[in-house]
């Protein structure tokens, strides 16, 4: 068996995992770069093999920079399935049209600006993949529910388990038969931290022959959530009530803006946040994400239940609107104070939110309240990292706004969670790879579990295979 790594590699985004074996390929993942114009040339590269010989594609859950090469897969010929759960099955038929729509407008504004150079035709760009390739990819898909076993090849077993992450996110434990031997893989996708809002925390696993865990925020710990909840009712009632401007928090469509819905809503329950708080939702696909979110509630745990009772019978619960249309969006910057818009993207880097950044930041009294991971190169870590001036639309945009950055909501596991999670092996796995995970802090998490747990760890480069002995 070999695995190739071919993304998440030394790097947070472009999730992708090659598994061979004697006539079997499959891949683990099939995640877009993020970040600047190295990602996409990453993005352009993709695939270092061949589409058409891959057998089947596992999906850890919905995450662009887990699903958002999908669409160029099978545009370049790929026809086999794809398997997740049902949850992600669901999500995906938001996100994929709407990732390769903004594919779409970059080529297209990519495009004028070379026609304004007087740049050759011939040389235009085209988009990563289409919304028509993005709509087929999803007649492929095919939901499984956890716990369930499915056998995507006669060789191959596998079984999702909760990863607490996102809506729908998934473990995978991938048995898989090679010369008369078993050898069991186990793909932690991104881990959630325990604890926290609407979703159950990650189940736990037992055995492994070869593992890859994620290392996001291997290098930190996050602030107690009870901390972080008192950050954001702070920040709130500052810009609010005191300063009387806006609150505009750039947050990802899936998974983040319903945690921040959920806390908001809370503030106010308990009376910490003004009754009726005025909160726009501008994503068409964060309104979409929330209703998936609803219709699968089984995934959803007690607590959650309970404030979504308060919220449909309360006289005190917040106004809360999901922008549909671009003119209802345009309308939003109008208002000058006491609004909370929560926009995607959740990096700033496409999307409505650098609307309602261009329209704010310039504004003292406002803030902006960074409330997920940043990457690298992304106009949200610009912000994060001191940015007294930034270009949005071609323009020089001045930061006066406040800036809070939230350390408590990620949607990751911390050093602490991580290792947690991997205490429940009852014997280390023969081979752990860390991945997902700035090199930094990859090789840093690495050294971690290596000294700790006494488990042998590498750290792979983009495009690194190893050779699994069975």
């Amino acid at each position: 068996m070999k695995l190739t790594f071919l993304g998440a590699s030394r790097q947070v985004t472009g999730s992708c995992f090659l598994v061979e074996s004697e006539k079997l390929r499959f891949l683990v993942d099939c995640g877009m770069f993020q970040g600047g114009r190295a990602a996409d040339e990453l993005n352009r590269r993709f695939p270092a093999f061949d589409p058409e010989r891959i057998d089947f594609v596992l999906l850890t859950h919905a995450h662009i920079d887990h699903s958002g090469l999908l669409p160029r897969l099978f545009a370049l010929g790929f026809r086999g399935l794809v398997h997740c759960t049902r949850a992600s099955a669901d999500l995906l038929g938001v996100l994929l049209p709407d990732s390769a729509f903004i594919q779409e407008k970059e080529a297209e504004w990519a495009n004028y600006d070379k026609r304004k150079t007087r740049k050759q035709h011939k040389n235009e760009l085209a988009p990563l993949y289409t919304v028509t390739q993005a709509r087929d990819v999803l007649k492929r898909l095919r939901g499984v529910s956890y716990d369930h076993e499915i056998r995507p090849h006669p060789r191959v077993r596998v079984r999702f388990q909760d990863a607490g992450h996102i809506l729908g996110s998934a473990i995978l434990e991938v048995w898989l038969d090679e010369n008369g031997k078993t050898r069991k893989l186990v793909f932690s996708g991104d881990l959630g931290m325990p604890g926290r809002p609407i979703l159950n925390d990650p189940a736990s696993i037992e055995t492994a022959d070869v593992l890859l865990v994620e290392s996001t925020y291997g290098n930190r710990l996050h602030k107690s959530l009870a901390d972080t909840v008192d950050e954001l009712a702070d920040a709130v009632n500052d810009t609010i009530t005191r300063k009387k401007g806006n609150v505009i928090i750039p947050a990802f469509a899936v998974g983040r803006t319903q945690d921040l819905l959920y806390l908001l809503m809370d503030l106010v329950r308990q009376g910490r946040l003004p009754r009726n708080l005025a909160i726009f939702v501008d994503s068409p696909m964060a309104g979409a994400a929330t209703e998936i979110t609803l219709k699968h509630d089984e995934l959803m745990d007690a607590e959650s239940l309970d404030l979504l009772r308060w919220f449909r019978t309360s006289p005190d619960a917040p106004y809360l609107r999901v922008t549909e249309d671009v003119e209802d969006s345009m309308a939003l910057n109008k208002i000058r104070q006491g609004a909370i818009i929560i926009s995607a993207s959740g990096m700033c880097d496409a999307g409505r939110i650098k609307h309602h950044l261009k329209f704010n930041l310039p504004r003292a009294e406002c803030s902006v309240i960074i409330a997920g991971f940043q990457a690298e190169g992304t106009l949200g870590r610009r912000l994060v990292d001191g940015a007294r001036t930034v270009r949005i639309f071609r323009e020089i945009i001045p930061v006066r706004a406040d800036l809070f950055t939230l350390g408590g909501l990620s949607a990751h596991a911390d050093r602490d969670a991580l290792v947690n999670w991997l205490a429940h092996f009852r014997i280390p796995p023969e081979r752990t790879f860390v991945v997902h995970g700035e090199q930094e802090t990859a090789l840093g998490f690495a050294e971690l579990i290596r000294s700790g747990l006494g488990w042998n760890v590498e750290v792979p480069e983009l495009g690194a295979s190893y050779d699994i002995v069975a």
